[in-house]
This record gives structure tokens, sequence and C-alpha cells, in this order.
């Protein structure tokens, strides 16, 4: 039995460790990002909010953490289409991607919420409470959520 729980103990790594890592050809992954700028223009040309979304883009500038209430670290992400939209990541929940750094290429999922600016994306973490669909950021091979 203590055998038996081992391996599935190794294999649930195994298998947690192999979900962060994007296997899709560049091209499937440009195809996805193109997907997820189009919904994130559309949403924004509608002034839509509350709408789940997942995008790819270049860090274009970190700001200050937001400390009011929860803490959520900030920085801004511009696409492909050049739109630029605010990442707020809640650092009460999820970990902080202490190695971010302006240029880098971050793929994101959460919310979106319309503002004349581009747009803020929130929720990129897990829900503790389970009502919510879970959001992520990958960087550098890491899963942040």
């Amino acid at each position: 039995m203590k055998r038996l729980l081992t391996i599935i103990a190794v294999a649930i790594a195994a298998g947690l460790g192999y979900s962060q890592f994007d296997f899709r050809s560049p091209d499937e992954r440009a195809s996805a990002a193109a997907v997820g700028d189009s919904t994130l223009t559309r949403a924004f040309d509608k002034r839509s909010s509350n709408v789940q979304v997942e995008g790819e883009g270049i860090v274009a500038r970190i700001l200050a953490d937001d400390n009011e209430g929860g803490r959520h670290q900030r920085f801004i992400v511009r696409l492909a289409s050049g739109q630029t939209v605010l990442i707020a990541h809640n650092i009460d929940v999820a970990p902080r991607i202490s190695s971010l750094r302006e240029g880098d290429r971050v793929s994101f999922n959460g919310e979106y919420e319309w503002n004349a600016k581009g747009g803020v994306v929130h929720w990129t973490h897990h829900d503790p409470a389970g009502r919510h669909p879970g959001g992520w950021i990958k960087h550098n091979g890491k899963t942040f959520q």
C-alpha cells in the first residue's frame, strides 16, 4: 500500500511539472495569441467587462504594487495588436512573480474589466472558494496561480 501511494504521488508531481511547459509550436502559440488578442480587442471595443480572457504579450512597464485592500502586483502588457492591458495579480492569493522584468514575455488568463486605457485583467489566480474560474500567469516556464 505504501508503495502504491508513493507511485501515485510521483505520478501527480510529474503531471503537475509537465503542465507548466508549453509544447505548442511557435505557429500554434502565435495563433492562440491572435485569438486572445481578438477577444481582448472585442471586449475593449464593446466596453465589456467580466469577460474571461487569455492572452500573451510583452511586459511594457512594471508598476508599484497596489496595497489597498488585497495586495496586487501590477504591470502593463503590450499585446501583438499594440493594445495594452494592465495585469493586476493578487499576491495575497497567488505567488508574486519576483523575476518579472520589462521586456519579458508573459501569458495570462483572467477576468477582463474595461477602462479607457485598455482595460484590466484580474483574477489571474485560483479561487480559494471555488466559485470563480481560476486564472494564471505564465512566465519563464512557470505558472503562477
